[in-house]
Order: structure tokens, then sequence, then C-alpha cells
């Protein structure tokens, strides 16, 4: 099977909302932080899809970009230049505005995947309809969207409805819920807002340098080792990447997405020479 690639679309206008969707902030990160954070727990190698004219913004800037290389406009093209850059690479396009997107809906879809189609997409909960923009693309999906590109078809919904493509339900039925103006965003900060809870951290080896200290108790409204690990990165410029890591909480190691209590106590463990 090809490999999968991640490719997060951030090259909207963002005209519903009156302000770039791409920086709204859920938790302390942006919409597009987190989604980039979660598709590259899941791909070797993640892009974040802008226009020409967004290669210069920051927000984007801080991740390796796949700039809009085909003519068109709308998420189609962002998806057809990703796979015009890597045509051997499958696709796991996610937009940036699914704030209730979580690793266990991807890893879902990921273990549904059929190579042998030309995607494999979650389902609307609403309507039933391909969700394109929460799927795998595969590479024979490329020459097949550059005819109907070519055609005049812009909708990536339209084009898998037309095609040979596998569809799963979501297990949460919020996963796909998206954020188009202000009182969507203000819905989901309200849905997501959780209390700040209380944890133990340790650190050994390199990250106890970094730090300036062997263990500390924070307040945080981190609710993953994942979160956690991504916050603490960002206030003292940790250098080891989170794979190069285990984690355990309360002495038993965890899976990254496991959801953290008050008072528990984590620890990073670093690679036990070299890194």
């Amino acid at each position: 099977m090809s490999p999968i690639y991640g490719l997060v679309l951030a090259g909207g206008s963002s005209t519903r909302m009156l302000r770039d969707k791409a920086t709204l902030r859920y938790r302390g990160r942006s919409q597009l932080e987190r989604a980039f954070e979660l598709a590259a727990r899941h791909c070797p190698e993640v892009f974040v899809s802008v226009r020409p004219s967004q290669v210069a913004d920051p927000a984007r800037a801080a991740h390796p970009m796949l700039v809009d290389s085909v003519v068109g406009e709308g998420p189609i093209v962002g998806i057809r230049s990703a796979m015009t850059a890597f045509p051997k690479a499958a696709w796991l396009i996610i937009a940036c505005d699914l704030p209730f997107l979580s690793d266990d809906t991807l890893e879902f879809l990921m273990q549904q995947r059929d190579s042998g189609l030309l995607a494999t997409a979650f389902m609307s909960v609403h309507d039933n309809l391909p969700e394109p923009l929460c799927a795998v693309w595969e590479p024979a999906a490329g020459t097949a969207l550059a005819a109907y590109q070519a055609a005049g078809g812009k909708c990536p919904r339209k084009f898998l409805m037309q095609n040979p493509v596998k569809l799963v339900r979501p297990l949460d039925e919020r996963a796909l819920d998206n954020v188009n103006t202000p009182d969507d965003y203000a819905a989901a900060l309200s849905a997501l807002q959780v209390n700040s809870v209380r944890l133990r951290i340790q650190y050994f080896a390199l990250m106890r340098e970094q730090a300036g200290r062997s263990e500390e108790t924070v307040e945080t409204e981190a609710s993953t080792p994942a979160d956690l690990y991504a916050e603490l990165s960002a206030r003292y410029g940790f250098t080891l990447k989170r794979e190069q890591l285990k984690v355990a909480v309360n002495s038993e190691f965890s899976d990254w997405s496991r959801p953290l209590a008050a008072g528990d106590d984590v620890v990073f463990i670093p690679p036990v020479a070299g890194g």
C-alpha cells in the first residue's frame, strides 16, 4: 500500500467567520496547530495546504507547506496540488476547522482504509453523504480528480459521490462538526470548555536540562499526554520529538491519547542514550 501523508487544508478565505479560521484558539492552541499535530500522530509527513498569498503568514509558515499549484478554487485545488507534488502517496485530508476531531476517529478511518478504491471517507451523520475533508484519498484518485476538474467539477463531495469509494460511519457523531461562523465558534468553545487540572510532571536527562528542573506541579487544560507535551514543549523548547519518547501516567506506560485527570503523575521518558 502507498504511504499516507497528511494534508491540513488551511487555504480558505474564512468569509463567513470574518477572521482567519486557522488562528481560532481552543485550550491555548490554534485550530491549525491542533489539526497539524493530530495529523502528525498518524502520518509520517504532514503539510499545510495554502494559497500563494498565504505563504508569508506566520501561522502557516510555522509548518511545512504545499502551495496551490493547480488552477481553480476551493479545497479541490489543495487536494489536487498535494497529489501533483507527491503522486505516489495516499493523502489523509483534513480540514483545519474540525475542533471535535480526535485520534480515535482518525485511527478508525485508517483502519477502514480500502486502498483498492479511490478514497475512504466518513459519511455525514446528517445526510449520509461523503465527507471529503476528513478522508483518505488514494494515488489513483489523482487522474480521475484532474479529469473531473477539467470537465468543470469543483466539489470534492460530488466527486466522491460519482466514483468508487468506501464510506464509513464515524464513531463519534460530533467528530466532523466544523466551524464556519462566529456562532459556530462560540458553540464549540462552550462544548470544549474544560476545567484545568493539577498534574505532577517529572523530567529526566535532556528534558530535565531544558526544563531546568527535575519535577514540577502544573495547572493545565491539557486533556491528554500529547496535548500536555505540546504545551510544555512550547514553554521550555524541548528538542525531542514526541515520537522519540515514551510516556507513563501513574507509573504505567500510557497511550498519548489517554485522558488525564486531576492528580495524575506524568513522566516523559527520553531515549536511554543519544536522542
